[in-house]
């Protein structure tokens, strides 16, 4: 093996290895040593970019996380652009987000959604800074939504709409990411009204 990594960044390739790992293996066979192997280079490059398992562990959550939560704000931008963009026109442009990145990128989905911890309070009257960051992006615009339609639902009632949405758009991501699963339907053209 060699210390040079001529595929471009090693940092990012060595985050892609460990979540493959984990997929595939479990978190307990992750280690530094098996994503520089899966990398094609020693075992000490890993430590120029990070300290030990725990750190790669952090980044792989962290790098995920952030390309997550950009697409679903590009979402929601793009739906600020639209005429008559409205909260609601925003929860169907993050919901397509939402399913478009997962059905490009089934790792990451297993990767989240399978052992790490994500935080999410769904009462509507608290935020939490723990909360994680695409369902703190969800609540803020759900909330938005109901000041925009006068809405007199109850705070249990807000709580049960929030993970309506959250799931329903959860499981058709799961569905799309499903290796088992075929279907004939576009995940990119889908239509969530």
């Amino acid at each position: 093996m060699s210390d040079t990594y001529h595929h471009g960044n090693l940092r990012q390739a060595l985050i892609e290895a460990g979540i493959r790992i984990i997929n595939e293996q479990g978190e307990e066979a992750l280690s530094l040593r098996k994503v520089a192997a899966a990398c094609e280079v020693s075992h000490a490059a890993p430590y120029a970019h990070f300290k030990d398992k725990e750190e790669l562990l952090a980044a792989m959550k962290s790098s995920v996380t952030e390309r997550f939560t950009a697409q679903l704000l590009q979402a929601v931008a793009g739906a600020d652009g639209a005429s008559e963009a409205g909260a609601e026109q925003k929860i169907l442009a993050m919901g397509r987000a939402y399913i478009s990145f997962f059905s490009h990128n089934p790792d990451y989905f297993t990767f989240l959604f399978g052992k790490q911890k994500l935080v999410a309070h769904l009462r509507m009257d608290e935020d939490h800074e723990e909360d994680y960051p695409p369902f703190k992006l969800l609540k803020t615009v759900f909330r938005q939504y109901l000041k925009e339609s006068g809405s007199a639902l109850s705070p249990a009632e807000q709580e049960v709409g929030l993970i309506k949405i959250w799931s329903s758009v959860h499981g058709m991501a799961a569905l799309a990411c499903m290796a088992g699963v075929e279907t004939t339907i576009d995940w990119e053209q889908i239509e969530l009204n």
